[in-house]
């Protein structure tokens, strides 16, 4: 229970600097400043302006549905077998046990960290570990703080519940080695609680497959919004940048900056309907620099040689990559492989002509040896009369070893015994 107890987190809504029942804290000033990309951007300072959240554009960092970036999904409704394939019946013993969380299921805004027992590939990135709130999402994030809900999270039905209301209300998951599922069991909305209850699922497979079910939701979601909770449907990531902070020359200033989200559409979601995400392949996957490079999975991939990762840039790892100017140290070794291949390709060249130069040697060769035979025995006859007339005007031909070829070069008016000098240039 002590245990139990740490892991528990209170958090609030970005949106309204929410107040938690358990501790108050005072809302902070909006502050405009800029983001890594240049755009200006809203932030709050969170517990004391040690942290803030920002998000990137929204045309950089959301996703269109054939994007196909970091995941491709597909919708069902109640007339679709896979909808049915696809919900945990969490009373199946064959699935593994489940643990209805005391705490999770007596108490509303809040998060308790749980630890996975596989590694869970999350926009590439493998999580050991993860917290579920109350409100029916999963935050993802290593640094938890009260703003769960701006990302860094999988989000089933991202919303206000209060599982508090009701014993039947329960929070309840699973892990048996080869996926883990939370299930919010019979949660209802605060003021709302006559409309009846919402019971859904979000699924996490060692694949990094992820899945959402639902089978009971009363109320359509675009009616379910409220000034205290944001509500939400997807994924979301996000990299932390450190820097120094101004009003304290001793302390560091840590921002979050969202750099992906796919939000789903609402009104697909409904009574006995799901949603599948296929995790794809990305960058950090790669173990090496030849398959960081040449892989035909992954596109706009690089390779850092003093991190030794593979990366686009945008992931968790972003202020390493900057800190150790990765990207400034692939383009010098994009430079250098250009001209270790134009190097290799010189050299090829350079072979196929010594194979063209000797064989017109042996050619020219076995035609000095022919003629002179020929005209020994046919003394009269015109055309071999006139070659040799003509002798001293055949040009010699020079192989040079270190060019790709072979080079005419014209007769100095004396006799040539050999038409070919293989020496050196």
């Amino acid at each position: 229970m002590l245990n139990m107890l740490k892991g528990l987190l209170t958090y609030g809504s970005f949106l309204t600097g929410y107040r938690s029942s358990a501790t108050s804290h005072q809302r902070h000033p909006r502050r405009v400043q800029r983001s890594p990309s240049g755009h200006a951007v809203m932030s709050r300072a969170v517990l004391g302006g040690g942290l803030t959240i920002d998000t990137l554009p929204d045309n950089m960092t959301r996703v269109v549905e054939d994007s196909g970036k970091y995941y491709t999904w597909r919708s069902f409704g109640p007339e679709d077998q896979r909808t049915r394939e696809l919900w945990v019946d969490m009373s199946d013993v064959r699935h593994g046990q489940v643990r209805v969380h005391g705490i999770l299921s007596n108490s509303y805004k809040q998060a308790v960290r749980v630890a996975l027992s596989f590694d869970f590939p999350f926009y590439g990135h493998h999580l050991r570990q993860i917290t579920i709130a109350t409100g029916g999402f999963i935050f993802t994030g290593d640094i938890t703080h009260r703003m769960l809900t701006t990302t860094q999270y999988i989000a089933p039905l991202m919303a206000n519940f209060d599982p508090s209301y009701s014993k039947e209300s329960t929070v309840q998951y699973l892990d048996n080695g080869e996926v883990f599922v939370v299930q919010w069991e019979g949660v209802r909305l605060p003021g709302r609680e006559s409309a009846g209850a919402f019971t859904f699922q979000a699924a996490l497979y060692k694949t990094g497959t992820i899945t959402f079910s639902y089978r009971d939701i009363p109320l359509s979601l675009d009616v379910i919004g409220s000034a205290e909770h944001p509500v939400k449907v997807g994924l979301s990531d996000a990299f932390m940048v450190t820097s120094p902070d101004i009003s304290d020359t001793e302390a560091q200033r840590r921002t979050i900056y969202e750099y992906h989200r796919v939000t789903m559409d609402k009104t697909k979601i409904t009574n006995y309907s799901a949603v599948e995400f296929t995790a794809l392949p990305t960058c950090l996957q790669h173990d090496s620099c030849e398959r960081c490079l040449s892989s035909n999975q992954t596109s706009g991939c690089s390779w850092c040689h003093v991190l030794q990762r593979c990366s686009d840039g945008m992931d968790r790892h972003r202020q390493e990559w900057l800190d150790y100017a990765c990207s400034e140290e692939c383009v010098s070794i994009f430079d250098t492989d250009v001209k270790t291949d134009s190097s290799t390709q010189g050299e090829g060249f350079a072979n196929t002509g010594a194979i063209a130069g000797i064989a017109a040697a042996l050619v020219l060769l076995l035609a000095l040896i022919l003629v002179p035979l020929y005209i020994t025995w046919h003394p009269t006859v015109a055309s071999p009369l006139y070659l040799i007339q003509r002798k001293n005007y055949w040009p010699s031909l020079k192989f040079h070893k270190k060019q790709p070829g072979y080079t005419e070069v014209e007769g100095d008016g004396h006799d040539k015994d050999s038409i070919v000098e293989a020496g050196p240039h």
